[in-house]
């Protein structure tokens, strides 16, 4: 399991199968709290057979902590971003920056999608180098919810 070194007191370390759990738990306090009207659509078992099954399985799931507390996740493969949460008490202190910064510096290529309402994760994909590509009316996602496409490459 690779670990990066610690900035300030977080750790920032690969994760695995047992903190699939915790992940899925950031993933749900982060969402519900970011977009309340598509709160409740999943059951906590389903969340978490998520990430411990097609998450886990198709991408590389990094996390942000403190001691024995996960903070923050991001769930990225070949091109695109999965998933990026951080817990709302800790936002806007760096965590998701630098958990992007990861994923970036494995590929040279990312796409992402949020939803269109989402102006925090829109205003900080776009201060982390991410481009508009393409919005929708949310007709092919499961929320059905307008959502967007974003997306970064390495410069040169």
């Amino acid at each position: 399991m690779e670990e990066l070194p610690v900035s300030g007191s977080l750790t920032y370390r690969q994760l695995t199968l047992t903190d699939m759990v915790a992940a899925s738990n950031v993933f749900r306090t982060a969402f519900d709290a970011q977009l309340p009207w598509l709160a409740g659509r999943h059951a906590q078992s389903e969340d978490q057979a998520f990430w411990s099954g097609y998450l886990l399985s198709n991408c590389v799931i990094w996390g942000a902590g403190r001691q024995d507390e996960l903070l923050g996740v991001i769930a990225f493969r070949e091109g695109w971003v999965d998933q990026l949460y951080i817990l709302p008490h800790v936002q806007r202190q760096g965590i998701g920056a630098r958990l992007l910064d990861i994923a970036k510096s494995r590929h040279d290529r990312l796409n992402l999608w949020t939803f269109q309402r989402n102006e925090g994760a829109r205003c900080f994909y776009e201060a982390q180098g991410f481009e508009l590509v393409r919005e929708t009316d949310g007709s092919d996602n499961e929320e059905q919810e307008p959502d967007v496409l974003y997306h970064w490459h390495r410069a040169g």
